[in-house]
């Protein structure tokens, strides 16, 4: 399992519609994307939960390499990167994936905690806690799903969730879910991934 994300910042003043209009119009081409897991196509809008920005952040959740590699190399990504520029992609590896009790129901609100790797901690009890933190936030009630990752070039831990409505229990950048294509999502492994 490999999560994937990329940040598109957007001035200020930007109209957030012309992102609203494009997902509506193109979100539905990964709905049935070998390899995918799930794709959250993700906004901030300025001033909104606490948002100093208007940004265009989808988040991946990839079932295997392969189809990662596919949407890099063979023309997923390619018209984003024609119509605003080819961004920078974060990539980690997976670490433990659950399913919520709302995971059926739509996600309109995801959640992104990002987290340093001190030096000289024990990576086992670093990377444990963060496998039993995506299990607490995936029994939140209002939880579609949670997934911690780690990113061993920064040494950098990531939570992310998906819910059903505004989280009470879950700390970090909130966006707002414009649509989830999830052609492989109910394949991904739970639990630990090691």
């Amino acid at each position: 399992m490999h999560a994937m994300q990329y940040e598109r910042t957007l001035p200020a003043d930007y109209e957030m519609g012309v992102i609203r209009a494009r997902v509506a119009r193109l979100g539905h081409l990964l709905d049935d994307w070998p390899g995918l897991g799930f794709k959250a196509y993700l906004i901030r809008e300025r001033g909104v939960h606490g948002s100093p920005v208007n940004q265009y952040a989808p988040f991946y959740l990839w079932r295997t390499v392969e189809g990662m590699n596919s949407f890099l190399w063979g023309g997923g990504f390619q018209g984003l990167s024609e119509d605003f520029g080819r961004p920078v992609v974060r990539q980690w590896t997976g670490l433990a994936y659950e399913e919520g009790g709302a995971v059926g129901g739509h996600a309109r609100v995801a959640v992104r905690r990002s987290t340093p790797v001190p030096e000289g901690v024990v990576l086992s009890d670093v990377v444990g806690d963060a496998v039993r933190e995506a299990g607490r936030l995936a029994a939140e009630d209002g939880a579609v799903c949670a997934a911690a990752a780690v990113d061993t070039a920064r040494w950098e831990l990531v939570h992310f969730s998906l819910w059903a409505d505004h989280p009470a229990k879950a700390e970090g950048e909130v966006f707002q879910v414009l649509h989830l294509s999830a052609p492989e999502r109910e394949s991904l492994p739970r639990g630990r991934q090691w």
